[in-house]
């Protein structure tokens, strides 16, 4: 389990928009995650 202050895991996913690779975002003040589940699925 991450613990607040260690880095999260690198990662990389392809989204609508492009690649997103987690570790290109070192260095800036805050990055916000957010999953959720697929589109029109209870949860």
């Amino acid at each position: 389990m991450i613990q607040p202050g260690e880095l999260a895991p690198d990662f990389t996913l392809e989204s609508t928009q492009g690649t997103f690779v987690l570790s290109s975002f070192r260095g800036e003040k805050h990055v916000v995650l957010i999953f959720y589940p697929k589109d029109n699925t209870p949860g």
